[in-house]
């Protein structure tokens, strides 16, 4: 009967870190403002949404335009800055000035409560 207790206890104890394991998550992007691959006019503001609120003094963005007509030196950094938003989870990227007809990429990294940094990019294109 011991072992059965034993085994018991054992089984709960690994149930208990199994379902222990979302509260560890790390933040994700749902969404961005230009959407990923899409193509449209200028935006005075890139907004990212997480899945958990951001530790923004952890958390950033840069701006690259990677591509446009007539570019021999590819890929630029743009002038931009970052900030947060009254939505601890959404981050703000404003470029310091119109951006121009061509291809942008935002890499980003943000941290949550967990401390973990992720990181990734959104590409999207600028047309008249």
């Amino acid at each position: 009967m011991s072992l059965l207790k034993t085994a018991l206890a054992g089984g709960a104890l690994w149930a208990g870190l199994i379902l222990s394991l979302p509260a560890a998550a790390h933040p994700k992007l749902l969404s961005s403002i230009p959407a990923a691959g899409t193509q449209g006019t200028p935006p005075a503001v890139i907004e990212l949404r997480f899945s958990e609120n951001l530790l923004t003094q952890f958390s950033g963005a840069k701006l690259t335009m990677t591509d446009m007509p007539g570019m021999p030196n590819s890929p630029m950094p743009v002038k931009a800055s970052v900030a947060a938003s009254t939505d601890p989870k959404v981050m703000l990227i404003k470029p310091a000035s119109v951006l121009s007809t061509g291809t942008y990429r935002v890499d980003w990294r943000a941290v949550s409560s967990d401390t973990h940094p992720i990181t990734g990019n959104v590409v999207f294109n600028v047309q008249p």
